[in-house]
């Protein structure tokens, strides 16, 4: 195991062991015990009481950030035609079409998140070894296999985010930066609880959400009490 460094067993000092921080106070405690030279990630971390395995318990979709997450992401479509004209106008950063799919097949991946229209899916669908293992792949039910490239831009610039449990049952995403107001990380915290709460399964048994923490790049994590977020 990594040694913890004397900065963040400093930090871990300041939190009360086993302690459930309300949603305001745990915001509140997790910058004043950031202490990196950089702006950390603000992320939040839930423990759901799924079973991954079984298909109709998958917890995953997409939520636009109020407040989006300290940084713009750039965004790549593949489309063709008046889609190209679209898509640049609503602000992608990169456009085109099997052009695009080629750059992409020798290896190019300078992205953040790609959109393509269904009609492209035939060559995108070819970048699966590619882009499957980064996250990067698109698809219908995250939004970004789409015939309205415009929306698909314009949320993922603003801060969409996606959601989706791992094969542990833990759900983990960011919330923004460290820099942020307290106001604004505790309403994008609450509106991704919010997302996870509504995309409940209807078959999950017993407890939903076991725990919920929420931390920094660096900082040690901070345990949230439920009762706060709802």
């Amino acid at each position: 195991m990594k040694k913890k460094g004397k900065k963040y067993l400093a930090a871990l000092e300041q939190i009360e062991p086993e302690k459930r921080y309300p949603l305001a106070e745990a915001v509140a405690k997790l910058k004043e015990i950031a202490f990196a030279k950089f702006d950390e990630t603000v992320e939040l971390t839930m423990w759901l009481g799924v079973d991954p395995r079984q298909a109709d318990q998958l917890v995953r979709g997409t939520i636009v950030l109020p407040h989006g997450l300290g940084k713009s992401k750039t965004v790549a479509v593949i489309a063709q035609g008046d889609k190209l004209k679209e898509a640049e106008e609503a602000g992608a950063d990169i456009v085109g079409g099997e052009d695009l799919v080629d750059k992409i097949k020798g290896g190019w991946l300078e992205f953040d998140a790609l959109v393509t229209t269904p009609d492209m899916m035939r060559l995108v669908g070819q970048l699966g070894r590619v882009l499957g293992p980064r996250g990067l792949m698109p698809n219908p039910k995250t939004g970004t296999v789409t015939p309205d490239v415009k929306k698909a831009v314009e949320e993922t610039k603003a801060g969409k985010v996606e959601y989706r449990v791992d094969k542990t049952g833990v759900i983990h995403t960011a919330v923004g930066k460290v820099s942020f107001d307290e106001s604004k990380l505790e309403e994008n915290t609450r509106t991704l609880v919010d997302a996870v709460m509504r995309a409940k399964p209807a078959t999950a048994k017993g407890r939903y959400v076991k725990k919920v923490n929420l931390a920094s790049t660096m900082s040690p994590g901070i345990l949230l009490d439920e009762m706060s977020l709802s």
